[in-house]
Parts: structure tokens; sequence; C-alpha cells
């Protein structure tokens, strides 16, 4: 029989069922020993008793107990094509804090996070290896972004460090703070959405809408920062939940879809004859959390990408009207 092992779930496993990762893993290990290792307690993740139909997290560590001798380990990963350089140095020039433990992004508007069925293989899980600097391991993603919207975006240096800040992420500590340009502009100006999200349509549609009997809490608190006239409106939004394109459902529910949000809010997502930008206006200013060492508060703040910039200076909007991340919120 083989020794115990430890082994850490990556980014492409996140929200795997544990029973289906283990299939993935180890194929000859049948779902009757599966449930006796659980009961048993031989089976953790992070060191606590699951469930068969336990989701995984990027970062979490399952404990492996001997297998048996006719289980075959888990063949070996295809090595990765090396990173084109000139994507190489433009994930290096995004990179906006960088420590030991942590490495944040200003990923830009319009690179996939992860890739997926029908998507190219260009996507920041495949390019990690850029981001090693000085460790022997890659980064690992802890959150994730729609592949249109810009913005903060965080990463594990270390798989202990990714397992705090994915922690941080399911417990609330990790506060999110996005801007986002709307067509119109919500009354009132500032308010709550409390709206369950549930996923529209058939297999392979990623849409979400308010479902009150089948949907998930979604919980977002917004403001008004400024508005051009009745036509526009700049928005601070702070989601207290993360579910799927739970911004840019709940931004249409207030009736201003997000501009250039073709997706959600078809031909009202856009304002014509002003030259602005038909790219999604939706982007993920700061983020604050526990550092996964110190414990002490990060916050970071990322700059606007150009096609954002150049719609705030059309519209009359100046970004530091937007004041301190969070503060407007903060008694809620």
């Amino acid at each position: 029989m083989s020794d115990v092992q430890t082994v850490t779930v990556t980014a492409d496993e996140a929200d795997l069922r544990l029973d289906r990762w283990f299939k993935r893993h180890f194929p000859t290990v049948g779902h009757g020993l599966l449930e006796k290792w659980l009961r048993t307690g031989q089976v953790r993740v992070d060191g606590g008793r699951v469930k068969a139909n336990h989701r995984l997290v990027a970062g979490q560590s399952v404990r492996v107990p001997p297998l048996p001798a006719e289980s075959a380990p888990p063949p070996a990963a295809a090595p990765r094509p090396p990173v084109d350089p000139r994507d190489a140095q433009a994930l290096r020039d995004a990179v906006l804090y960088r420590d030991a433990d942590v490495i944040v992004l200003n990923k830009p508007a319009g690179l996939a996070v992860q890739g997926g069925t029908g998507m190219a293989d260009r996507h920041l899980d495949a390019m990690l290896d850029a981001l090693c600097f000085e460790l022997p391991e890659r980064p690992r993603l802890v959150h994730r972004l729609d592949k249109d919207t810009s913005g903060v975006l965080l990463l594990g240096r270390t798989a202990q460090a990714a397992a705090k800040l994915t922690a941080a992420f399911k417990s609330r500590a990790a506060r999110k703070c996005y801007w986002a340009l709307v067509v119109g502009v919500p009354n009132p100006r500032q308010g709550r959405i409390d709206a369950p999200l549930a996923k529209l349509g058939g297999k392979g549609i990623e849409k979400m809408g308010v479902d009150e009997e089948e949907g998930l809490r979604a919980v977002t608190y917004y403001r008004v920062v400024d508005s051009a006239l009745k036509r526009a409106a700049w928005l601070e939004l702070e989601p207290r939940t993360g579910r799927t394109h739970q911004l840019r459902a709940h931004c249409l529910l207030l009736g201003t879809p997000i501009l250039g949000d073709g997706k959600y809010g078809g031909k009202e997502a856009m304002i014509e004859g002003i030259g602005l930008s038909r790219k999604l206006h939706l982007h993920a200013r700061a983020l604050r959390l526990p550092h996964p060492r110190t414990g002490a508060p990060l916050q970071v703040m990322a700059p606007l990408p150009s096609h954002v910039a150049a719609s705030f200076e059309a519209l009359g909007f100046n970004a530091g009207d937007a004041g301190a991340p969070f503060v407007a919120f903060d008694a809620e």
C-alpha cells in the first residue's frame, strides 16, 4: 500500500465535488471505499471531515489515505506549453502588489481567468508560470473575474497562502469594490439589492436571473457617485455574496444595465452618438482582506482600463470624486 498523501486542489478543480475529484485522480478507488474513508475520517479536506458531495475550493488540501496496491497513482500531467514572452511581460507589468505570499494583478478586460469548453487556450491560468518570480512554484488563483471585467485579481503564491485567502473569501472577510458605468440613473441613488440568482436557459448558457424559488441569495450594495443628466451613471458597488454575474444581473434589475453589457442589456446597454466604447464597463476597483501571513489589512486598488477611462472623460466623470473605497457601505 502507498503512503498517506496530501494533494492540493488546483484552480481548474474549483467547485468540483470531492467524489468526482477522487474519480479524476484515483479512478480505481470505488465509491464504496471512498464512503468508508469519509465515515472513518481517513479522507479530510483542510483537516476537516466532509461528505462525498463537498464542493472543493482552489488551494484546499485533501488528505488521501494509503491506497490499495491495485490503485494506480494519478497520471502525470502533460507539460504546460511555455508562456508567450509578450504575454509574460504584460502579466508582470500588470502586478499591483507582490510579497512572499500574495500577488495582486490588474487583470485586463478580455483575458479569461480560466479555460473552459469552447474557450481558447489563452487564459490567465495557463500563463501563471510567468508569475513565479523567485519562488519555485506557480501562484494559485484564489477567486475569479469575468473575462470582460477588468481589475483587482488575487493570487496565492503558496498552497498555505492560497488556502487562507480562499477562506477569507468564504467567510466574507474579503471585501470587493467595483466601479461600473450604467445606462440611466438608478432610483434611489443609493441602496441594497437582495435578489436571489439562478442560472437561466439550458445547458451551456451562462446567464443569471432573479429566481425567488431556486435562486441562491445575492446581496449587493450600490451608490451613484456621479451622473451625466439621465443618460448614464457611475456606480460604486460592493457585492456581499459572490454569485456568477451578480453585479451584471443586479444592475439590470435596477433598470440600468452596465454600459457595453449586451449579454444582459441588449441594445439598452449601449449609448450611441458620443463615441463610447461598446466593451463592458465593469471594473474591480479595490480589494481589502487580511494578509494570509500577518493578518494585517491588505488593500489594493486598480487604475481604470483605457476604455473605461476614456468613457469617464467623455461623460465628465472624475475618478478622484469617489473617495476611499468601502466607506460609503461601512455602516450597512
